[in-house]
């Protein structure tokens, strides 16, 4: 097995998933993340978008911040479906293999991401 250093990751991005009855929650835990971390907030995508079969925002966060929002969402996701990816430059990999899942695994669209060009 070849290993990756960890130290490409150059930092993170979660994708909090919703929809027309879960709307308010998500707002509610955008609202909270933006109290309480250091991070950048998406818009709100309310039809799927990219990868993303659901609608969904995006939060991005630094590497130094990992072990504080991430165990944050695992506590209050509020039944939500969560996925945290890290950002290495291989979009594909990156979502498709290297992510992590809060809630249940949705099927994203790794086709929309296998031609990007990786940095």
């Amino acid at each position: 097995m070849q290993t990756i250093d960890s130290a490409k990751i150059e930092d993170y991005h979660a994708h909090i998933y919703y929809d027309a009855n879960s709307r308010e929650v998500a707002a509610q835990i955008r609202e909270s993340i933006e109290k309480n971390f250091t991070v950048e907030m998406g818009r709100w995508h309310d039809e799927p978008i990219g990868p993303h079969p659901n609608a969904m925002y995006q939060v991005k966060f630094a590497v130094t911040e990992f072990n504080r929002i991430v165990p944050w969402l695992m506590l209050n996701r509020g039944g939500l479906n969560i996925l945290v990816h890290p950002n290495t430059g291989d979009a594909f990999e990156d979502h498709a293999t290297n992510s992590l899942w809060l809630g249940d695994k949705l099927p994203l669209r790794l086709e929309v991401l296998r031609n990007l060009p990786k940095k």
